[in-house]
């Protein structure tokens, strides 16, 4: 039986951001029996796949795990939180069928094509949500179904299927993280502490009697990062964003 290891989930580095990649201090690899490179599975509220790498040097004996805002989401858990993370045991995918999370795409052979070169010898779970960079652009699809169930791999021999239609779970949720946001660190802290931990744990402020905030007011000039920081914030809360202009009120 695989040994499970709990880590706490700190925010990952730019350079790791978008690889699918988690940082684990050399100690907890020992215990899982795995070397980098390996892939292993994160339980939060989800469960996913990534690709194990060593921890910076600050980081060992830590008991930290750095993952992005997309392996976050796909384990359905959110910074400073735990995981349970163990050696995964990642089978040859059959098929996997892809769908866009929020544009219609216009699918043929060779996008599937472009697909499965881009994801070739990557592991998913069914509900992941993974980046296909395009031109510099980059465009959310989720995986909607593998064969066979849990941890798969997308290989040479695997079926490939690619939907036009969105898929209906993600609407309404934008694709930015904490990490797509340069600097603003003490701004971060504080909408997190005001409308992320409120919506992802209501519980704590039912128990101390406390009345969560019911709304935060951003300023600041054009380009300061308002909008971006309230699409982060809700994507990491899983909670809909919507957008209206003055005029339209």
């Amino acid at each position: 039986m695989a040994k499970d290891v709990q880590l706490r989930v700190v925010d990952a580095k730019q350079r790791d951001v978008g690889h699918g990649k988690v940082r684990i201090d050399s100690e907890t690899m020992k215990i899982l029996g795995i070397t980098p490179g390996d892939f292993v599975e994160i339980r939060g509220k989800r469960t996913t796949v990534a690709v194990a790498w060593p921890a910076y040097s600050e980081d060992e004996s830590q008991g930290i795990i750095r993952m992005d805002g997309l392996v976050r989401r796909n384990a359905g858990v959110a910074i400073n939180e735990y995981v349970l993370v163990s050696k995964a045991d990642v089978k040859e995918a059959k098929s996997i069928v892809f769908a866009p999370t929020d544009v219609r795409l216009s699918v043929d052979q060779e996008f599937i094509d472009f697909v499965r070169r881009r994801f070739m010898d990557t592991a998913f779970m069914e509900g992941d949500v993974v980046m296909l960079s395009i031109f510099g652009s980059a465009i959310p699809l989720m995986v909607t179904r593998v064969r066979p169930r849990g941890p798969v791999k997308l290989v040479e021999t695997t079926h490939v299927q690619v939907l036009s239609e969105p898929t209906p779970e993600r609407k309404g949720i934008p694709m930015v993280t904490y990490e797509d946001i340069g600097g603003l660190h003490e701004e971060v802290q504080r909408i997190r502490e005001m409308v992320e931990l409120p919506l992802r744990h209501p519980e704590l402020f039912q128990r101390l009697g406390i009345e969560p905030p019911r709304g935060v007011f951003l300023y600041g000039p054009p380009g300061c990062g308002k909008t971006l920081l309230a699409k982060a914030v809700a994507n990491e809360s899983e909670a809909n964003f919507y957008v209206i202009s003055g005029p339209e009120i």
